[in-house]
Formats: structure tokens, sequence, C-alpha cells
């Protein structure tokens, strides 16, 4: 969180000085002018200069959030570029004006005391305003990089109220600092952070499909580092680098960096030293005894930019089409539907009917779907959440042992831009499955001869050669990770663990791989190996004899292709498994090789539904393979507790971030009932 906390404390501290020391002065001149009268006129213009920027962020978040992803993106992207325009602006603004800020605010302020109530109080609004606007869309800027993380706001908060401890210093006379070399040495850290904002930015413009350029890298490090480590973190919060980054990223930075830091540090060398007579100006500040404003204007001055951001988030984000009730049940589906206006929309759908459904929002000319809710049981009622254009919609209802029931059309007219996911059915997974079943037959052929190998090792009491033949085969059998599911008791027979029996890795009922394991790594002998090792046998050669008859469901296909990597990350990557062999990333090498071969016989599916996923999957899956290369040699694997430390962040980064790249394909292809 305190990475991210950085750049927002920074801004925080600097615009919230900024703005403090205007008051002060504000403040001051009233009071030398012996107006303390008009000191409530100051603080409303101020505090509606606060409610303004609240606002603003409140507008820019909810707006936002009420978008399709990739308006998103777009959006996001674009406020960033203007944000470090606003940034840059200020930075050279305050560098050049921190000496003369008091004359500047006091010529002001004079002539709106001659002027009226109304002036003084747009004179304090705007003098304030600036610098709340550029902070709040800074700030909002910054979280978006930030994601979920509370770090900037945090940042911000400390750093505004660091800023007001300052400023009542100064008021106050307890402190005595240079403005010049402050503005100036945070003008420099922040023209670093605003070039890291500005590639962020173009980052967004170019996933929200408004840049080319999308998937040219110029700088791509995840194989080698560690996404999740504490100084890749603290590199990615504070200065918004990432270890992989589009060609147009780097030029932007580098340029921007290089132009705008050296007109900045040639500009600070060009400038004169502060005169004496103005460097503590707020410091010079009469004791005055404060009166009570009168907060019926204040209040009023401020609510009224509430108000409006209300009105204009409200006005912004799609009213729910739930007000009327979307009927589901066995004979009538969709009825209340009338069509949506575009964006994000929330039905209220309620199942009228006797029997649990499944409901679907589709496009009745292609079947596709845009939002879906499982088992929405009788009389009750749930949210759908879709996001709408331009295009025919209806609803399918399909009551358990029922049969589908499709709404009549409406027509949505409009612009934006949703995507919805092309239904899979069961025969579409019908010629992968088949494709799969065959590839796992082939490796139980070949696991059949290979238990049988270790078996006659073992019974021949060679053991150093059965501890290489172990290895092979259970390498052979980690590779069929897809059809897990379908094995039955088989599984557990042949791989499973000591964990949660009672006498643990003596207990009778530990059999197969990691049993041998166990036995071979720990000295025992091969009269005490004997039986498990024929017994593995057995049981393998039965599973090659029952597997063309198993129940194989065609749904585990896409499930287990983020199944296969977690259970990797969750067992073999923290050693969990390990009976003594070290071999751990011997197996998570052989899950991979599982991994691949699904994706394989998926690809048709994934191609024509998500062509983006698959190529970046498949560069992740080149960087955990580069990652487990490096941890052995020839037949030799480095055991998972003895991988350097960043060798070990750095394989369960690339390997988290495959998971994640990979979770989308299971509702992707998921099977939908559509009778």
């Amino acid at each position: 969180m305190w990475d991210d906390a950085f750049p927002s404390f920074l801004i925080g501290l600097r615009e919230g000085l900024e703005a403090g020391l205007i008051v002060s002065i504000l403040v001051a001149t009233l009071v030398r002018a012996e107006a303390r009268s008009r000191l409530p006129q100051v603080w409303t213009g101020v505090l509606a200069a606060v409610a303004v920027a609240m606002s603003f962020g409140a507008v820019l978040t909810f707006t936002a959030a009420s978008m399709p992803q990739t308006a998103q993106e777009a959006f996001g992207g674009t406020l960033s570029v203007i944000a470090v325009a606003f940034v840059t602006a200020m930075v050279f603004w305050m560098r050049r004006s921190a000496r003369n800020l008091s004359g500047e605010l006091k010529e002001k302020i004079t002539g709106a005391l001659a002027m009226g109530s109304g002036v003084l109080i747009l004179t304090s609004f705007l003098a304030v305003g600036r610098e709340g606007l550029e902070t709040a869309l800074f700030l909002w800027t910054t979280a978006q990089a930030a994601g979920e993380s509370a770090g900037p706001l945090t940042g911000a908060g400390i750093g505004l109220v660091l800023a007001t401890i300052l400023c009542w210093g100064l008021y106050r006379r307890v402190l005595k600092i240079n403005l010049t070399k402050f503005f100036t040495a945070t003008g420099a850290v922040l023209i670093v952070i605003a070039a890291g904002v500005l590639g962020y930015g173009l980052r967004d413009l170019q996933e929200g499909g408004v840049l080319p350029g999308r998937t040219a890298y110029a700088i791509d490090l995840g194989g080698s580092i560690d996404a999740g480590s504490w100084y890749s973190t603290l590199v990615q919060g504070v200065l918004n680098l990432t270890p992989t980054m589009t060609w147009l990223q780097v030029i932007a930075y580098v340029g921007y960096l290089a132009v705008v830091m050296t007109l900045f540090v040639r500009g600070v060398r060009g400038t004169t030293p502060k005169p004496a007579e103005e460097r503590t100006e707020t410091e010079q500040q009469p004791k005055a005894a404060r009166r009570r404003p009168v907060w019926i204007v204040p209040a009023a001055v401020v609510a009224v930019p509430a108000v409006i951001a209300g009105a204009v988030v409200a006005l912004s984000r799609p009213k729910p089409a739930g007000d009327q009730t979307v009927a589901v049940s066995e004979s009538e589906c969709g009825k209340g539907f009338t069509a949506p206006k575009p964006g994000r929309q929330t039905f209220q759908m309620k199942n009228t009917g006797g029997k649990t459904s499944e409901v679907y929002l589709i496009d009745p000319s292609t079947s596709a779907v845009y939002g879906e809710i499982e088992g929405l049981a009788p009389g009750t009622t749930r949210d759908l959440v879709a996001t709408v254009a331009g295009g025919t919609y209806a609803w399918r209802c399909v009551p358990t042992g029922g049969k589908a029931v499709t709404s009549r059309s409406v027509t949505v007219t409009g612009g934006g831009a949703a995507r919805p996911v092309v239904p899979v059915a069961e025969q579409d997974l019908a010629t992968p499955l088949k494709q799969y079943k065959a590839y796992v037959g082939q490796g139980l052929d070949t696991l059949v001869g290979q238990t049988k190998t270790l078996a006659d090792d073992i019974v021949g009491d060679h053991l150093d050669k059965a501890r290489t033949d172990w290895l092979t085969a259970h390498r052979t059998y980690s590779s069929l990770g897809a059809a897990y599911g379908t094995f039955e008791d088989f599984d557990k027979k042949i791989n499973g663990r000591a964990d949660g029996l009672t006498d643990g890795v003596h207990d009778k009922g530990f059999a197969g791989f990691h049993r041998i394991e166990y036995g071979l790594w720990h000295g025992q002998s091969a009269k005490d190996l004997t039986g498990p090792a024929q017994q593995l046998a057995t049981d393998v050669a039965g599973l090659q004899k029952a597997f063309p008859s198993q129940d194989f469901d065609p749904g585990d296909l896409p499930l287990r292709a983020h199944e296969i990597l977690e259970n990797t990350l969750q067992f073999e990557l923290t050693g969990d498994t390990d009976e003594g062999s070290g071999t751990n990333l011997a197996t998570a090498d052989a899950n991979l090789s599982g991994t691949r071969e699904l994706l394989t016989v998926l690809k048709p599916l994934l191609t024509s539904r998500a062509p983006k996923v698959l190529p970046t999957v498949d560069a992740d899956i080149a960087r955990v393979q580069k990652l487990l290369d490096a941890a052995h040699d020839g037949g030799h694997w480095t055991p998972v507790e003895q991988l350097g430390a960043g060798d070990r962040q750095r394989l369960n980064g690339a390997t988290g971030q495959l998971l994640e790249d990979l979770a989308p394909i299971p509702d992707l292809l998921e099977i939908r009932k559509s009778a």
C-alpha cells in the first residue's frame, strides 16, 4: 500500500501547501486591512472550492464505473494524459510564481474588497479551486493505477494533513522554510512520477483500442522479474513502471522525462534568489480574534456542487431496467421486458414459475450471451447486470427438466460496445474431448509400461534405477491433469497423499507414487517397497482398462485449464507434496505440459471467442517454462526449498500471472443450456 501512497502523498503535500499558503495570504491581507468581518467570505470561497474538487472526484469515479470495460480504459487513459498536462503546468507555474505569490494575491484581494462580498468569495474560490481540481484529477489517476489499493487515498490524506500543519506553523511563525527550494525539489520528483502516469495512461488508451501497438512490447521482463516482489511493487507503485511495457509507453516515458526535466532544470538555474523581505510574508500574521461566520451562505455554496455532482452521476448511470419486473417461468420468459438504454444495466429477474431456471440475456440471432443467472429458484428475485449496446436482445429461460423458452426480441439503438460470450454447447466440446481422451489413452499406455519397469527395478533391488524410473513415471501421470476428475477412485490409489491419514506416511492406506517416493528416499528396503510398487502397476493397468468407459464430462475441459496450475501453485510450488525426492518442480513442469496440451485441443473454440487470450497465455507459459528450465540440470531438479528467494518469488509470480490470464477460459467455454 505504501508504494502506491507515495505519489499521492507528494501531490497532497505539495498542492495542500500551495492552497494553504494562498489561504494564509488571503487571511493575512484582510487582517492587515482591518477587514476581519470579511473573513467568512474567504472561508466560503475556500469551502466551495473544496466541495467542487470533491464533487469532481466523485463524478470521475462513478461515471467511469458505469462504462463498459473498454470505455473505462479509454476514459482513464485520456484523463491520465490530461492529469500529466495539468501537473506539468503546475510544476512550472509554481517554480516561476513562488517568489511573487504573495504580492499577486494582495493585489487581487485588495481589488475584491472594493468590489463587494461576491467578488471576494469568487477570488478566494478561484485561488484555491485550481489546486483542488488538479489534486482531484491526479489522485483519481493514481487511484486507477493502484487498482483496489487504499494507498492513494491514505497517502493523499497524510500529505494534506502534513501540509495543514506546515501552513499553521508558518502562520504562527513557528516554522521557516525556503518555499522556492521546496517547490523545486518536489517539482523534480513530480516530473518523474508524471512520466510514469503518462506511460500508464497511454497503456490504458491502447487497451481501450484508441491507440495502436497494444502487443508491441519494447520491454518484457515478466519471466525474470517477480511482479509480486517488494521491489517490483515499489517501482510500479511509485513510478508506474511495469515489467512489461510497449514501445509507445517507453518512448513517451523517456521523451517526456528528457524534455520536461531539461526545461525544468534550466529554469531553476535561471532563477534568482527570493528577496529576503518576501521570504516570510506569511509569517508576519498578527493574532486576531476569530469571528464566528454565518453558515447559511457557506452551507449553500458547498451544497450546490455536491448536488450538481450527484445529478451528473445519477444521469450518467443507467437506471435499473428492473423498475419493471422481468418474469421467468416455464411458460413465459421476459414478461415486462422493454428496450433498455445503452450502457451498463441492472435487470431484476423474478422466477414466477414452479421450477428452478437458468436465465440468459441473448442476441436471438446468434444466441450469444450478454448476461446470465444460474439456478434462479421459484419465487426469488435476483439482479442480472449486463452491458447493453446497439442491437437486438431477448431473454432465454431454461427451467430444470423443461424446454427452453425465448422471449420476444427488443431492439436497442445507440452507440457503445458490448462483448457477448458466444455460447458453447456440449457438442461443441465433442471434438476437443475426443482429442484429449486420445492423448490420455496414449499417456496411460505409456504409464503402464513405466510402472511395470519401476516395479521390476524394486523387485530386482535396483533402487538407484528405481528412483530415476519413479520420476519418469510420475511425470507421465502428472501430465494427464485434465482427466483426474474422471479417474474416479483410481487417482487416490495411484497418486494419493498421506495428508489426512491417521498414521500419515506409515498408514496402511498410504499407497501409490508418493508411498514409493517416501520409501525410496527414506532408506526403505526393496522388500518393503515391492508390495506398493506391484500394487501401483496393477492400479495403473486397471485405470487403463477402465478409462475408455469412464464418464468424462466435456465441461471439465475448460475448468481444468485453470485448476491444473492452481493445484500446482498450492501443492508443488510450496513443496507440500514432497516426500523426499525434491522433484516438485519436475511435477510442476509436467503439469505445465498437461495444461499446454489441453489448450491445444481447446484452441479452435478459444480463438473464435477471445482471440487475444491464447497469445497472452502462451507468453505466460513461456515465462514459467523458462524459470522451470533454469531449475534443473539433466535429471537433477532443484528442490523447492533450495530455490533462492528471488527465483522462488519470480516462479510464484509468473505462475500467478498465468493463472490470472487462464481464469476467463472456464467462463468463455462454459456449457450453457439451450433446451
